[in-house]
């Protein structure tokens, strides 16, 4: 895990004390330095938080998801199975015209 390689927190870094010799550095602008490092070790920290925070939600999604049986994911409506079907309306009506013509013959038009 990555917080088990990180040496440093935030707080450590703040806490820090450097010794001074005779032509030391800077003492302000050894401070700016690490407030910056402080900043940005805070933002990585809330940063990796969320993330992890994140990963979990979206693996228990994963696993609730995983549980429900699969559905289809459309089923079109009865009218538009027709004509994929290549059947419309028109030829419906013709076929059920064809059928009683057959069925009932000459009679029906008596």
């Amino acid at each position: 895990m990555l917080a088990d390689k990180i040496r440093l927190t935030a707080k450590e870094i703040l806490e820090k004390e450097f010794k001074t010799g005779m032509r030391g550095y800077n003492q302000e602008e050894v401070d700016k330095y690490l407030d910056s490092v402080i900043k940005d070790y805070e933002a990585f920290h809330e940063e990796i938080e969320a993330l992890q925070t994140e990963n979990l939600r979206l693996k228990k999604q994963v696993e609730e998801l995983s549980k429900k049986p699969q559905q289809p994911s459309f089923t079109p409506p009865p009218a538009q199975q027709q004509q994929q079907a290549g059947t419309t309306n028109f030829d419906i009506l013709k076929r059920l015209s064809n059928l009683e013509k057959h069925v009932f013959g000459s009679k029906l038009y008596e």
